[in-house]
């Protein structure tokens, strides 16, 4: 069981290590702000997981296969996300002063909430949960029962909550290292990949609709 545990702890690392909108929203607000603002999206974005996870574990994610549903997951997260990259860039400047200790700092809740919104408005982010996780939380029930199933996914979110804290950390000491100019591009860059993130969804949507249509 021991192992078990183990894989699933790294399944959680290893789904939390890929590039993506949560890891350059944490990269941005960390080196704007340090390890918690970092952290705290990690574990906004982490809450969201939870909730797909109990959304599964009893059942009511089938509301997903609607069209119209999929169409508004997907919309919700093109809004979400351009909307976040076009505020990366737009205070690109204005938020990093001479003295990156003395600037003013934004609050662990807008953080959080952050990390919340980008996650619950990932479609593919939900795709996931839905698709591999619940095929892989009906394996362990059918083997193993409910309580060992809660258990595996547990080990999923100890491994995430482990990368987030990594990432936190490593953003927040690497963003003393760096000059004013490099902290600005980064969040210029963070906000323009967080941008491209939105259009990839605002594609889907236009899909979705047009499928809605024919």
């Amino acid at each position: 069981m021991t192992s078990g545990l183990f894989s699933y702890f790294l399944l959680g690392i290893s789904l939390s290590a890929p590039v993506g909108p949560i890891n350059v929203a944490q990269i941005n607000k960390g080196i704007k702000n340090g390890f918690w603002n970092a952290w705290l999206v990690g574990i906004g974005a982490m809450i969201a997981d939870v909730c797909m996870m109990l959304l599964i574990y009893f059942g009511i994610t089938r509301i997903f296969e609607y069209e119209g549903v999929k169409l508004t997951m997907w919309l919700l997260g093109f809004i979400t996300l351009s909307y976040l990259g076009y505020d990366s860039i737009r205070n690109a400047s204005m938020n990093i002063s001479a003295d990156i200790n003395a600037q003013k700092k934004e609050s662990l809740g807008k953080s959080f909430l952050s990390g919340f919104l980008i996650a619950v408005s990932n479609p593919l982010n939900i795709v996931f949960w839905v698709g591999i996780y619940g095929s892989m939380l009906t394996s362990v029930i059918n083997k193993l029962g409910k309580q060992e199933a809660l258990l595996y996914s547990t080990a999923i979110f100890v491994g995430i909550t482990c990368w987030d804290l990594f990432m936190a950390t490593i953003v927040h000491f690497g963003r003393k290292r760096l000059n004013l100019n490099v902290l600005k591009w980064v969040s210029i860059i963070a906000g323009v990949v967080l941008i491209g993130f939105g259009l990839t969804f605002g594609y889907q949507a236009i899909k979705s609709m047009l499928s809605l249509l024919s």
